[in-house]
């Protein structure tokens, strides 16, 4: 039974040290000592669970209840993964699982190729003579009789391409950090773009057999970027391999399948036909040569594929190991022939049934490419006010690039102290330097606003960003960045209105009219009956209409407005079971002004 004189407070499912130290208005020290007390280390960046800071609450005084947080892939409308976009029209029960796809990312020289040609090897050494003949940008891999397909293709920069271009090839992401060298800047780009296609993450710590490795010096450092390990009570499995080695590949797989199973990865094999261009190039005896990543149905050869904008009766099917197919069912790669051109990389493509009809949706696709390109302008703050009025949006995604760590943190603080309304803030990506083309790649992949402050964005950054329709807003002031975000957020919250009662009338007679229309004769008691007011209905004590008037009438004549004292007629839009004795309330809706 909870005590009413405990101040109560709400927490999310993970929350840092020094967030969790501000709601409860105490010193961060004070928490650390206690968690040391019990055995726990821990920075003050560090993010602890919900049980954990539930108990660190109750000890203080304070009654925590779990924020009522709405899954991501429902809330965040645009981050949807492809899959489940594919199969939305689909029949449920038509539905089975399918193998996942993973795509491996990490910090250069943290042996992101290294890990896959282990993962090849040991899968060429379980039992496949002959090996990989031939690369095609993806391959699979089986464990215990179930396949995983691997996009080889490493690193953040090509995978936010596809999600650029509207594609989400992977469901998982690995993440490849070396246990001697820890979690460095393009570790933390990878996470951020990882966490921003809403794709779990799998942590493969390389490296562990060097006599200098420090696991848990890697563990502590996800969890400063909220990826707590499994093993210290999070969420994120981080799994110790060395790719030298070839130690560790099967439990990688193992996670990765059991990841798979808690994500439900499923299609329609029967389905319309539909997947993501991994690569494509020009062959010289072959013509163009495309690798297409089936999603959804099943492809064969003979169909007509159109993707992107170019499209082609495919000849034949290539499986990763350059053997023909006659056909490829959900997430399985194969190299195609038969595209008249070549496609781009993230590219969608889908089966048609005649050439007649691939002509017709390249037409389309290259007319809604105009207009978007005629229309194309920056995503900006004020531009977003109309998004989340359209209920497109609910979000406010940033990129923030500062000169110095000293700067960096007390901006993040204040903007997350901004975003607990209505509207969230989404803080992607945040580093001190100066903005890259990278960043400029995931603002665009994730509709975000790229904020630096005492930075530059460099040439080759600004070319793209003008390209990509990408908004970066440089400041030298704090508070001017801080006021600017604030505003935005009190421009994009759903104005608040409330009620202003303005009269009330007692129904004396209904009249009825043709076509069973039927108008309340009514004398008003208080205040006054407007035309432009909003009615409530209520019989005794119940409300049993509300809405608007359709007409008000004084004597035959149509008013605007009818006064204490006088008869009237009132037609309600919508309702014609008024009854003698009824209550008519007008009342007005007026906007709340934003303090």
């Amino acid at each position: 039974m909870s005590d009413p004189d405990r101040k109560k407070i709400e927490l999310p499912a993970n929350i840092s040290i020094r967030d969790f130290a501000q709601i409860i208005e105490i010193s961060p020290i004070q928490i650390i000592k206690k968690l040391m007390a019990n055995g726990v280390m821990a920075s003050i960046n560090q993010a602890i669970d919900y049980d954990t800071a539930a108990i660190l609450a109750d000890e203080m005084g304070f009654e925590a209840t779990l924020e009522n947080q709405e899954a991501p892939v429902e809330k965040e409308t645009g981050n949807v993964p492809l899959w489940r976009q594919m199969i939305a029209g689909e029949n449920e029960a038509s539905l089975t699982p399918r193998p996942p796809v993973v795509t491996i990312l990490g910090h250069v020289d943290h042996g992101k190729t290294s890990l896959l040609d282990a993962i090849r090897d040991a899968d060429v050494a379980a039992g496949e003579a002959g090996g990989i003949t031939q690369h095609i940008g993806a391959y699979q891999v089986e464990l215990k009789g179930r396949q995983i397909t691997f996009l080889d293709t490493p690193g953040h920069a090509a995978f936010t391409a596809m999600r650029s271009r509207g594609a989400q090839g992977a469901d998982i992401v690995i993440l490849v950090i070396a246990a001697d060298d820890g979690v460095m800047p393009q570790t933390k780009e990878a996470i951020a773009h990882a966490k921003a296609a809403r794709v779990p993450i799998i942590v493969a710590l390389n490296k562990v057999d060097k006599p200098n490795s420090n696991p848990d010096r890697v563990k502590k450092q996800l969890g400063e970027n909220d990826l707590m390990p499994d093993d210290w009570g999070g969420n994120t499995m981080v799994i110790p391999v060395s790719a030298k080695q070839k130690q560790g590949i099967e439990d990688l797989l193992e996670a990765i399948l059991l990841v798979a199973d808690n994500t439900d990865i499923r299609a329609n094999p029967k389905g319309a036909v539909i997947g993501t261009v991994i690569e494509a190039e020009l062959d010289k005896s072959k013509g163009p040569v495309a690798t297409l990543l089936v999603q959804n149905g099943t492809l064969n050869t003979g169909d007509i594929v159109v993707a992107g904008n170019t499209y082609g009766r495919l000849r034949a099917l290539f499986d990763f190991r350059g053997r023909k197919v006659q056909k490829a069912g959900p997430s399985i790669p194969v190299s195609v022939m038969g595209l008249s051109e070549l496609p781009s990389a993230g590219d969608v493509f889908k089966v048609v049934g005649s050439e007649k009809e691939a002509r017709q949706a390249i037409l389309e696709r290259q007319e809604a490419n105009k207009k978007q390109t005629s229309a194309a302008k920056k995503i900006t703050l004020e531009e977003l006010f109309s998004k989340i009025k359209a209920g497109e949006a609910k979000e406010l995604n940033f990129i923030l690039k500062a000169d110095v760590q000293g700067s960096l943190e007390p901006i993040l603080n204040e903007i997350n102290n901004l975003g607990k309304g209505e509207i969230r803030i989404n803080i992607l990506y945040a580093e001190t330097g100066n903005i890259s083309e990278n960043d400029v790649l995931l603002a665009s992949a994730s509709q975000a606003i790229i904020v630096g402050f005492s930075v530059q964005a460099d040439v080759a950054a600004r070319r793209l960003a003008d390209t990509e329709g990408v908004s970066i807003r440089l400041y030298d002031i704090i508070y001017r960045l801080i006021e600017d975000v604030e505003k935005a957020l009190k421009g994009m919250l759903a104005p608040e209105y409330t009620e202003k009662a303005i009269g009330k009338a007692v129904v004396l007679q209904v009249f009825s009219l043709s076509k069973g229309t039927k108008i309340a004769g009514c004398r008003v008691t208080e205040g006054e009956v407007r035309r432009n007011g909003k009615i409530r209905v209520t019989r005794e004590k119940d409300i049993v209409y509300e809405g608007e008037v359709s007409s008000l009438k004084h004597e035959k004549e149509d008013v605007r407005e009818i006064r204490t004292g006088f008869e009237c007629g009132i037609g309600l839009k919508n309702f014609s079971d008024v009854q003698v004795g009824d209550v008519i309330e007008c009342y007005l809706l007026e906007k709340t002004e934003i303090e």
